[in-house]
């Protein structure tokens, strides 16, 4: 959520961030202006006549002391008490509106950002070289199944479309990419959290994913309203609502936080005839790394958390850039996102397989977590940042069609080595 005190100042900066996020927000801004406007004056007439409700009220002891009528005071009291209740409906139905359209509005983009979509994005950096095979290379289907690695046909006799099943080699090698993966983020100091796989409305909210994107999840329907759960779309959303509602002191910071979960996605719209296999599905693994900082630290924060993806990319000797996102490729609730991207030799291009945002204040005012300094009383808002370390739907595919060999058989990694029984080769 938005600082309402910056939309006061200067709702022209954000209207321009908006726009850069190709989000057409001003008459949203308009309005959220007229109604802030509107509930404080609500607010201050109520207020004054509950001042007012009072004084009357204390007449009434002496007025019955001296023996005067107090049925003209009980009158006007009536009288005040039924104004107040209509500026108290008047409150409530301008916060209605207010907080709706509030929470409609996303992040606003570090101002660094390029406005605009996807076409804006700008690679920062590469890492190594694009592979070159001296044979006919096999794209990444044909190579899990020829090995037994992946069953695709049993996945979709058992869920349909976009579900598939790691088999013998294939579950071992998953398995070891999250074991290399969670080693090195405990490593690095990060706590191992395994969180629900169910989640309420509350936590998709904080997350800023709600209440716009609450059609994009999985929702179980065996209960009604408060008790609805939905299936988690990515562990950043648990994570990022541990401290909901929680003041934390500026000792406690940073939190550094990491979580392994199947991740459930609808993956609206039509797969492209290069998106076959795991490259989108509706479950697939991935490690989450989330950070609760001090606003002064997010940015070293954010820095920290791309090295990391970066470094476990690079421990798996695969090529890959990083991208910077223009402002409307950035999520709803994000300032800032950097992409880590893996080359797939039979995809002819770049595929994310982490995405590292700061979101700044912006999931902590929605779910009203705060930091109080040290020795002082007021509190504020802390940041939060997440990105994946890593998913593991993309970085499969690349991984057997990098390491393949002329005969089929695929190298595996030297940093998965231990988790494979010091297995060298899927052949």
């Amino acid at each position: 959520m938005l600082d309402i005190k910056i939309i006061r100042e200067d709702p022209e900066r954000v209207k321009a961030g908006l726009a850069a996020k190709e989000y057409d927000g001003a008459e949203t801004v308009d309005r959220i202006l007229e109604l802030d406007a509107a509930r404080r004056d609500a607010i201050r007439t109520a207020e004054q006549l509950k001042a007012e409700q009072n004084r009357v009220s204390r007449q009434i002891p002496a007025m019955k002391k001296a023996g005067q009528d107090t049925a003209p005071v009980f009158a006007e009291m009536k009288k005040l008490s039924e104004e107040i209740k209509g500026c108290d409906a008047k409150v409530k139905e301008i916060e209605t509106e207010y907080t709706g359209l509030m929470l409609s509005l996303p992040n606003l983009p570090d101002p660094d950002l390029k406005p605009g979509g996807k076409e804006n994005n700008e690679p920062l950096r590469y890492y190594g070289e694009p592979h070159r095979f001296d044979f006919e290379p096999k794209n990444h289907v044909d190579l899990c199944t020829s090995l037994g690695l992946v069953d695709y046909e049993r996945g979709v006799k058992l869920s349909g479309n976009g579900f598939w099943v790691y088999r013998g080699l294939g579950a071992r090698l998953e398995w070891a990419l999250l074991n290399y993966f969670i080693d090195t983020h405990l490593a690095d100091g990060y706590e191992l959290v395994l969180v629900p796989h169910m989640l309420g409305y509350e936590c998709g909210l904080t997350a800023g994913q709600f209440p716009k994107f609450k059609d994009d999840v999985y929702w179980l329907d065996t209960a009604e309203d408060a008790q609805r759960r939905f299936m988690l779309p990515t562990a950043e959303t648990a994570l990022v609502s541990l401290h909901r509602g929680e003041i934390l002191s500026e000792a406690e910071l940073p939190k550094k936080y990491i979580s392994y979960t199947p991740c459930f996605r609808r993956e609206a719209g039509s797969y492209r005839a290069d998106e076959r296999g795991m490259v989108r599905g509706h479950q697939f693994n991935k490690v989450e790394m989330v950070q609760y900082t001090l606003p002064e630290k997010s940015d070293e924060a954010f820095e920290e958390l791309v090295g990391k993806a970066e470094a476990l990319v690079k421990g798996l000797g695969f090529h890959f850039r990083t991208v910077k996102l223009a402002a409307a490729d950035c999520s709803a609730s994000m300032a800032r996102t950097y992409d880590i991207e893996i080359h797939i030799p039979s995809m002819n291009g770049y595929k994310e397989v982490s995405s590292v945002s700061n979101a700044r204040d912006y999931q902590a005012r929605r779910g009203n977590m705060r930091v109080r300094r040290e020795g002082e009383g007021k509190t504020e808002f802390l940041h939060t940042l997440n990105g994946s370390g890593l998913a593991t739907s993309r970085i499969f595919p690349a991984l057997v069609e990098q390491n393949q060999l002329r005969d089929g058989s695929v190298v595996v990694p030297e940093v998965l080595r231990k988790y494979m029984g010091g297995l060298e080769v899927i052949r």
